[in-house]
C-alpha cells in the first residue's frame, strides 16, 4: 500500500516535470498567441484590482495599528514609516498579492480548464487544428507571470497609503515626510527581490492551475477537485518560494 502511494507520487512528479518542460518548449515555438495573452492579462490583472485594492489598503492599515504599540513602548513611533515600508515592500505586498491571486485566479484557471477538459473542448481544439496547450496554458501562465509583479507593486502602494492615513491620524505626519522616510529606508535590492519573487509566485499560480485543470478527470467532480487542488498547491509552493528567496537575499546582504 505504501509502495503504491509512493509510486503514484513519483508518477505525478514526472507528469509535472513533462508539463513544465512542454510549457517552455511551446513558449519559444511559433506561432504566438499575443491576442489571447493580452486577454488573459486583462482577466488576471484588471479584474483582480478591486479585491487587491481592498486587501492592500486593509493590510497597511491593520499592520500599522498592530506595530504602533510595540514601538510606543520604546518611544520609537517615529520609526513607524520605515518599519512599515520594509515589511510591505520586502514581504507583505508580494505575498498578500500572490495568496489573493492563488485563491481567485488559480481556482478560476483550474475550474475553467477542468471544465473544458471534461466536456472535451480541448480535444475539439486539437481536431480543428488549434494547439490547445499553447492557446490555453502558455497564455495563462505568461499572463500570471507578467501581472502578479505589477499587481504586487500596486498592492504595495495601496498598503502604504493605508499606512499613511493611519500614521497621519495618530501622529499628524505629512505626506511628504512619510514617503521621505519610506524611500530613505527601501533599497533597490528590496524592490528588485520583491518583483522577482512576485514573478516566481505568478508563474507558480499559473502553471499549477493549468496543470490541475488540464489533467482533470471524473466529470464535474474533477472540475471541483482541480480548482481546489490549484489553490492548495499554489499556496503551499508560494510559502516555500518565499522562504527560499528570503534565504538567498539574506546571503546577498551578508
Amino acid at each position: 500500500m505504501i509502495s503504491k502511494k509512493i509510486d503514484q507520487k513519483l508518477i505525478q512528479l514526472g507528469n509535472v516535470h513533462r508539463f513544465v518542460m512542454r510549457f517552455f518548449k511551446e513558449l519559444v515555438t511559433p506561432p504566438y498567441e499575443f491576442k489571447e495573452i493580452i486577454n488573459q492579462c486583462y482577466e488576471v490583472g484588471v479584474k483582480s484590482l478591486p479585491l487587491i485594492s481592498l486587501t492592500g489598503f486593509i493590510t497597511g492599515l491593520v499592520f500599522t495599528n498592530q506595530s504602533r504599540p510595540s514601538l510606543e513602548e520604546f518611544g520609537a513611533t517615529a520609526m513607524l514609516p520605515s518599519l512599515i515600508a520594509i515589511a510591505i515592500v520586502r514581504a507583505l505586498a508580494p505575498l498578500v498579492t500572490a495568496l489573493i491571486a492563488a485563491g481567485k485566479v488559480g481556482s478560476n484557471i483550474g475550474a475553467e480548464l477542468g471544465s473544458m477538459k471534461v466536456t472535451e473542448q480541448i480535444d475539439a481544439m486539437e481536431v480543428s487544428g488549434t494547439n490547445p496547450f499553447k492557446f490555453l496554458v502558455v497564455s495563462r501562465v505568461l499572463a500570471t507571470t507578467i501581472m502578479i509583479p505589477i499587481l504586487s507593486c500596486y498592492t504595495g502602494f495601496i498598503a502604504l497609503m493605508g499606512s499613511f492615513l493611519n500614521v497621519y491620524q495618530h501622529e499628524s505626519v505629512s505626506f511628504v515626510s512619510f514617503f521621505d522616510q519610506v524611500f530613505d529606508t527601501v533599497t533597490f535590492l528590496d524592490i528588485f527581490q520583491a518583483v522577482i519573487k512576485a514573478g516566481f509566485f505568478g508563474f507558480t499560480i499559473g502553471i499549477v492551475g493549468c496543470f490541475e485543470g488540464y489533467n482533470s478527470s471524473k466529470g464535474t467532480e474533477g472540475v471541483g477537485k482541480a480548482a481546489n487542488a490549484a489553490v492548495v498547491a499554489s499556496m503551499f509552493l508560494i510559502f516555500i518560494e518565499e522562504q527560499l528567496v528570503v534565504m538567498v537575499v539574506q546571503s546577498l546582504r551578508g
